[in-house]
């Protein structure tokens, strides 16, 4: 199951590292933090980076709950765990898992958990066409598209709460009402 403990932003890495020290193997199996492709500019100069898809948040995937809540009690960097229930802490909901899974392209295990940039076309009068990535069937969740800075603000349900996510694009194309009729549909940007 997977679970989740909330800390001080900018210290994930660290807790991680804590944790991974301070619980065996056979009751901790993954610790992370799933994180975002973008593109930024600096100097000039597009660059591929990744940031903190839920800063503040610490993801872990464990068989025993019970052990894996009192181990974390030790652990400095703990801000408190989410979803407690009775004497232990909740997993995260299925709707919770999955929705992680389709950002992370289909991520199961939390081995790799990184949402890549989608793809996008424009089409004409602004309308946008997602092609490939996370933002595939989330079109009714788009908040809003910054094309200039590259990024797509989705609101997804998350942990009981709405939450802004913001994810990279990348446009590849533009296309005319013209060119579909003849099946012609891309014209480069």
């Amino acid at each position: 199951m997977w679970y989740v403990m909330q800390v001080v932003s900018g210290q994930e890495n660290r807790t991680i590292c804590l944790a991974e020290k301070m619980i065996s193997g056979e009751i901790l199996e993954n610790c992370f933090v799933p994180v975002r492709r973008l593109r930024k500019k600096f100097h000039g100069v597009w660059h591929e980076v990744t940031e903190k898809l839920f800063p503040g948040y610490v993801f872990m995937i464990s068989e025993q709950p019970q052990l894996l809540y009192e181990e974390l009690k030790q652990i400095p960097a703990l801000t408190r765990l989410l979803g407690r229930c009775e004497e232990y802490f909740m997993p995260l909901s299925e709707k919770d898992m999955r929705l992680l899974e389709k950002l992370q392209n289909g991520m199961n295990d939390g081995r790799n958990p990184e949402a890549e940039i989608s793809r996008i076309a424009v089409e004409e009068g602004n309308q946008i066409r997602i092609l490939s990535g996370p933002l595939v069937n989330l079109e009714g969740q788009i908040r809003k598209v910054n094309l200039h800075k590259r990024i797509a603000v989705v609101e997804v349900e998350f942990m009981g709460n709405k939450s802004a996510v913001h994810l990279g694009v990348e446009m590849v194309g533009k296309i005319s009402e013209e060119s579909v009729k003849r099946g012609q549909v891309w014209k480069n940007v």
